[in-house]
């Protein structure tokens, strides 16, 4: 890489490190205290004064140190310069729901895509006090610690995780199918409520894969650099590349990345033979 560009990398990354960490103050300080949660358009879905108030802090170190940066934000939406090639992409919150509720799993999250391409990421866990961060060809990191994925070769040996989308009420486009199946043949899926911090923890070797759909930008721009800079694979279900736009996601360490997206699209018709011998 060159000595320019990794210079101004490594400064996008401590803009975005200061982002989450002041953002993740917020958290700290507004937890237990909220006043007012609403839902937004799709039920479910929901926002607090902490989503907003961490926003509007990390909205304020983006304008001072990167003024001529577009920025997407989950609350606020695109901001900025529309000829900028640089697009923060931020989740004040992630894992609202669970904030909400007094249930300690949740992130901010901040990204950068280059042309489109996620190139620096932070993601801050206020609860637990974890710093992931990463940059294109600077390695990952969790609290300044390399990190990498984990070592599995077997899906029945793995341990994943996923969510499930908002409108899942309202589609059969779910990912119940898919959560039956491979918690029949692998050692377990969990459900964090965290796209961010799925992402994170598969890059840090806590999970062997993660899939999900229903996923905004601001999901997961931050942990797709995180996972690739930590040795992971991220792809669409099918394996081929990612669009971020898509909402669908599959990441894992690498080893088990094809077999498991053979194992979604086997999902639903194991699951149909499943039901029908349950009935005979």
């Amino acid at each position: 890489m060159h000595k320019q560009v990794q210079h101004e990398l490594e400064i996008l990354l401590e803009v975005a490190t200061e982002a989450v960490m002041t953002a993740g103050v917020v958290l700290q300080d507004l937890w237990g205290k909220l006043e007012t949660i609403e839902e937004k358009d799709r039920s479910g879905d929901l926002v607090t004064e902490a989503d907003k108030t961490a926003e509007a802090a990390i909205l304020k170190i983006l304008r001072r140190r990167v003024p001529q940066h577009q920025i997407l934000a989950e609350e606020s939406g695109l901001l900025g310069i529309d000829e900028s090639n640089y697009l923060w992409v931020v989740d004040p919150l992630d894992g609202t729901t669970n904030y909400a509720h007094g249930y300690p799993i949740s992130a901010v999250s901040v990204g950068l895509l280059v042309e489109g391409i996620p190139q620096v990421g932070a993601i801050y866990d206020p609860f637990r006090k974890e710093l992931f961060r990463a940059a294109k060809g600077l390695g990952a990191t969790l609290n300044y610690r390399p990190i990498q994925v984990s070592k599995t070769t077997e899906l029945s040996n793995s341990l994943l995780v996923t969510g499930f989308a908002y409108d899942r009420r309202d589609t059969q486009d779910t990912n119940y199918p898919e959560f039956c199946y491979l918690t029949h043949i692998t050692q377990g899926v969990r459900r964090t409520g965290s796209a961010a911090l799925d992402l994170a923890n598969v890059a840090c070797g806590r999970f062997d894969g993660y899939w999900e759909k229903g996923l905004s930008p601001w999901d997961i721009s931050a942990g797709v650099i995180i996972l690739e800079e930590a040795g992971g694979k991220i792809s669409a279900y099918d394996g081929s590349t990612l669009i971020l736009k898509s909402g669908k996601l599959l990441a894992t360490n690498g080893h088990i990345h094809h077999v498991l997206s053979q194992a979604l699209n086997e999902a639903l018709p194991w699951l149909r033979n499943f039901y029908q011998a349950k009935s005979l």
